[in-house]
């Protein structure tokens, strides 16, 4: 579902990316651990087609990233670390507008059923984006990404700034998104939400990819120490 062939990315004499290979199966859910600056939100901007890759290529179901940047977006929904959406509009028109906006019409109760599947409180639905918490902003962005029936999702450090509620709620979905078939990349730096949701996890350094392992083989201490090792 998303691949990255030898996926190069240089800033004049800066390589952020460095011939990246990078393959995650349908219902797969991959954490991409790494400091600041090793090259997780420069991947994840060239499978959004934000940027361009200097050499190498990136695919979403099997769609060429650098030759059709518009089909690929069919396939794929972003929630980035702070949720852009519009404050004076309430969460269901919001839904409601980027739904339309990705070629789909959905009555007010599909909306809504799209909400409540997040775990957004049904009270919160008619109020200004503008009153909502992260963790409320977040559960709108999951539910556009439901309502395009997204196969693929990029997550940048989606647990950020949540309290431990907000992220267990967060992690529950992203495990439920996986279980249906949808295929995950997260970029973060929590490694016990790492530990928990992912099925694998990998450590990126200076732009490479230096660790790709099966989530189960160990403990969020022993990745922890590991990650340390690693950097």
């Amino acid at each position: 579902m998303l691949k990255t062939v030898h996926l190069h990315k240089k800033y004049n004499d800066f390589t952020a990316l460095k011939s990246l290979d990078l393959e995650i199966g349908k219902g797969e859910i991959f954490a991409l651990l790494g400091q600041n600056g090793a090259g997780k939100s420069t991947t994840i901007n060239i499978l959004l087609g934000l940027i361009k890759s200097t050499s190498g290529d990136a695919f979403i179901n099997g769609i060429s990233v650098k030759n059709n940047p518009q089909e690929i977006k069919k396939h794929l929904a972003y929630i980035p670390e702070t949720v852009l959406l519009y404050p004076n509009l309430t969460g269901i028109e919001n839904l409601d507008f980027f739904s339309k906006i990705a070629g789909f019409n959905y009555s007010k109760e599909e909306l809504s059923d799209f909400l409540k599947r997040t775990g957004l409180q049904e009270i919160a639905h008619h109020k200004p984006l503008g009153g909502y918490s992260k963790g409320m902003r977040q559960k709108v962005g999951i539910a556009i990404a439901l309502a395009k029936d997204a196969k693929v999702l990029l997550l940048d450090e989606p647990t950020s700034g949540l309290d431990p509620i907000a992220t267990a709620e967060f992690t529950e979905i992203v495990r439920q998104f996986g279980q249906e078939g949808r295929t995950v990349l997260m970029a973060t730096h929590d490694i016990f939400n790492a530990v928990s949701v992912a099925t694998n996890i990998g450590i990126m350094k200076q732009g490479e990819l230096v660790q790709n392992l099966p989530s189960k083989t160990f403990s969020a201490a022993e990745l922890q120490e590991l990650y340390l090792k690693t950097i």
